[in-house]
């Protein structure tokens, strides 16, 4: 109900899977629940930790997915539905926190201070994000967006090293299924030369400068043609 609702009362070009990024962790074996203080998850922050962990199973979500086949059929094919993930950088960062970050002192820490465990954790949840966003399109999602909502909190460096590669390795996997892909950097004006090399169709904007200029940056390394979407003050 809440997809459709802006396709009927406002007139939207296309619609948009409600749902919470936070979903498939539960899948790996975070439990999750979501609070009044918003959404909790039991952290993880160790090795040991990280290596109990599994890998979703497209069975794991099946909710997400019979959503995702009523809202084709609510449609009635008037505009396209739109899935999406988190990125693996920004699942990281609850995984690891357990809530919303303000400094990200566990993330940080897990970053510096264990950084293969930081990237196991990570392959962990990219090849979970690759599985829910295929079981998506098989489902009739007909575009798909990776938001990183906290990426702005890295710099140019820990991006390349701790983003980039496994947005990249998303995008390069859900490439031969023949949808649109989006990327979007929230808070992410100063990564967006390193933004713009990915193999994204599209590009999220924020609020926080012009599309010109986030179009200038974008291009700036990498010279191909680059669309964007959103740059609206939420």
């Amino acid at each position: 109900e809440v997809t459709l609702q802006p396709v009927d009362r406002l007139g939207v070009d296309a619609a948009i899977l409600f749902s919470d990024i936070l979903i498939p962790l539960e899948a790996l074996g975070l439990p999750l629940a979501f609070t009044e203080e918003g959404p909790r998850v039991t952290p993880v922050r160790d090795a040991a930790g990280i290596a109990g962990l599994r890998v979703l199973d497209q069975g794991d979500c099946a909710f997400v997915f019979e959503a995702i086949r009523l809202c084709r059929a609510g449609l009635c094919g008037k505009v396209p539905l739109i899935g999406f993930a988190g990125a693996p950088f920004t699942m990281l960062t609850y995984a690891v926190e357990g809530h919303t970050g303000k400094q990200f002192l566990e993330t940080k820490r897990l970053l510096f201070a264990a950084p293969q465990a930081a990237h196991a954790l990570l392959d962990k949840i990219t090849d979970s994000v690759i599985e829910y966003l295929k079981a998506q399109v098989a489902a009739g999602a007909q575009a798909l967006q990776v938001f990183d909502s906290w990426v702005g909190i890295l710099g140019v460096r820990d991006f390349q090293t701790f983003a980039a590669p496994y947005v990249r390795r998303i995008l390069d996997a859900l490439r031969p299924l023949g949808v649109p892909l989006i990327y979007f950097a929230n808070d992410g004006a100063a990564i967006l030369p390193e933004v713009g090399q990915l193999p994204a169709d599209v590009f999220g904007i924020d609020w926080r400068q012009p599309l010109s200029r986030a179009l200038a940056g974008l291009s700036r390394v990498d010279a191909r043609p680059k669309a964007v979407q959103g740059n609206l003050d939420p």
